[in-house]
């Protein structure tokens, strides 16, 4: 079932939202692999120049003993140096909160940035961890057996699937 949003519209709030945070010559690194699909279409709304970063926080995860490794694992790639830099940290679902802690934890193994700005493209209710997004594009209501879906990336769509049905 897809989800009832206009992805365009969504994309280019968070950019007005975020076009002034990027005047500080902000670092973008998006989360594998919805959060980069978002952060290429913010980056190149933006227009930042420095490289795009990406995470696989799949090592990072709490729960990696139960569910073993993602078997889409990718490297993760930081093209720069995130010491003292202002970084926009982009996922595409915002829920429990504990794919932003595993990714915290990751880029802090890389560096100790100046700030962490995080942007989700869409925030569910559910969360488990006090993280919250300084930018989000949407927020969706959930029921628990319901598992919000980004496809991509070209196009970007929003679909709803429903767990153990």
């Amino acid at each position: 079932m897809r989800a009832d949003i206009d992805l365009e519209a969504t994309l280019g709030r968070m950019v007005e939202v975020l076009r002034p945070l990027a005047a500080r010559a902000t670092f973008m690194i998006g989360i594998h692999t919805g959060g980069v699909w978002v952060a290429e279409q913010l980056h190149r709304r933006l227009g930042l120049t420095e490289a795009l970063g990406s995470l696989d926080i799949s090592f990072y995860r709490d729960d990696f003993t139960r569910i073993g490794v993602n078997p889409e694992v990718q490297t993760s790639h930081l093209p720069v140096s995130v010491d003292d830099r202002h970084v926009i940290l982009v996922d595409d679902v915002l829920h429990t909160g504990r794919t932003i802690r595993a990714a915290l934890n990751e880029i802090f193994d890389y560096g100790r940035p100046a700030s962490i700005i995080l942007a989700a493209l869409i925030e569910r209710d559910g969360r488990e961890l006090p993280i919250e997004a300084q930018v989000v594009g949407a927020h969706m209501t959930l029921a628990k057996n319901q598992h919000l879906k980004l496809l991509g990336p070209q196009p970007l769509t929003l679909a709803i699937q429903e767990i153990g049905a």
